[in-house]
């Protein structure tokens, strides 16, 4: 069975394509979490990790790291992780690499922390273009393939990829148009989707690197993770 090693679930966006992929497409694997802890994790997660980061996926002697490189070695032993059709998958790899080395601003501006509510004390004009490409992206893919998912019928690793936008897009308020809005939504409403979120509600762990770059961005209006 795989092994994934993952981080903090409440911050950890990275961990979470991994984790939603086997997750949603239903393949066996045993899940390992390394909390962050103060200063760098560099020397803790090399225990695991050959670049000392999070994700990593360990199949008996194979070691995978990087969650694009993830997704392809799954993709490589498993059916539906990209879309059958030629088209649709040229498509969803180029928006998950996309997403993969893209949207600087996106992640620095609005981190991960699936827990909290913040109004933005800004939308700065690097973001407003990283949301509106967001919005884009997902509107073409939604209309050209016909939905729900963004490469068709089936959720596939491209939608993966942006399950972590989704929860900042509900986090920070981001306004996006009705179907790329409807669109994060329905990621959100996922069974997995649910499953991880309740896990980073109950996490009591709260790293200070991670709490001060949300708390740059904005205002908390709400905190609805479990007190330690």
């Amino acid at each position: 069975m795989y092994r994934l090693h993952i981080a903090n679930k409440n911050y950890s966006s990275w961990s979470l394509r991994p984790w939603i992929t086997l997750r949603e497409l239903g393949i066996p694997f045993e899940e390992r979490l390394t909390v962050f802890a103060p200063g760098s994790n560099w020397a803790r997660f090399r225990d695991f990790s050959p670049n000392g980061k999070v994700p990593c996926l360990v199949d008996g002697p194979t070691v995978v790291w990087d969650s694009l490189a993830i997704v392809e070695y799954l993709a490589e032993r498993h059916a539906g992780v990209w879309p059958a059709d030629p088209v649709a998958r040229a498509w969803a790899r180029s928006a998950a690499a996309e997403m993969h080395s893209g949207f600087g601003t996106l992640r620095n501006e609005c981190s991960m922390c699936v827990g909290v509510r913040i109004a933005l004390h800004r939308v700065s004009e690097a973001l407003g273009r990283d949301v509106a490409r967001i919005d884009a992206l997902w509107s073409e893919g939604l209309a050209r393939f016909g939905g729900p998912f963004l490469a068709g019928a089936a959720f596939t690793a491209v939608d993966a990829f942006f399950v972590p936008v989704a929860f900042r897009v509900r986090t920070y308020g981001l306004a996006l148009g009705a179907p790329a809005a409807a669109y994060a939504r329905r990621l959100l409403e996922l069974p997995s989707t649910r499953e991880w979120e309740a896990a980073a509600l109950r996490e009591t762990w709260r790293d200070e690197a991670h709490e001060s770059e949300v708390l740059a961005a904005g205002t908390l209006l709400e905190d609805h993770r479990a007190r330690g």
